[in-house]
């Protein structure tokens, strides 16, 4: 019995879209990187992109339990002495909502070539418009 594996032009990638509206952040995430990987196809390839682009709405209506929005810190240093920044979830979430979905479905993908190339189709909006509608997205329900 041979293995199977999908031939380029055989895999088929489609549009979804993910409405974040009072979601929890890890699941939301979670959901984005499977449909990114492919997980939910039959023709899964670990070492292949098999999975769809992904649209995500609505970023700055994630929600979050417990206490995260004080407790949770995002670290940045260049290297040089002394420059150490640290921003909360809140802080955060204020100026960029689209960076932490972002940093949150990083976070689950493969770090290699092909979490960087999965990481390209993942398109994040922080309200309910977006410009894929030639695309013909389909609106995931999870």
């Amino acid at each position: 019995m041979k293995t199977y594996v999908p031939k380029p032009d055989e895999i088929t990638r489609d549009w979804r879209v993910l409405d974040a509206s009072d979601h929890v952040l890890g699941r939301l995430a979670t959901e984005a990187a499977r449909l990114l990987r492919g997980k939910h196809k039959p023709a899964f390839t670990p070492h292949l992109d098999t999975g769809d682009f992904v649209v995500v709405v609505n970023a700055e209506k994630i929600q979050v339990t417990g206490n995260k929005l004080d407790d949770k810190f995002y670290y940045r240093h260049s290297g040089q002495p002394g420059s150490l920044k640290v921003e909360t979830l809140k802080e955060r979430m204020e100026k960029y909502p689209e960076r932490v979905i972002r940093d949150a479905v990083w976070g689950m993908l493969p770090k290699n070539r092909l979490g960087r190339k999965l990481l390209r189709k993942l398109k994040i909006y922080r309200g309910p418009d977006h410009p894929h509608e030639s695309q013909q997205p389909k609106i995931h329900t999870w």
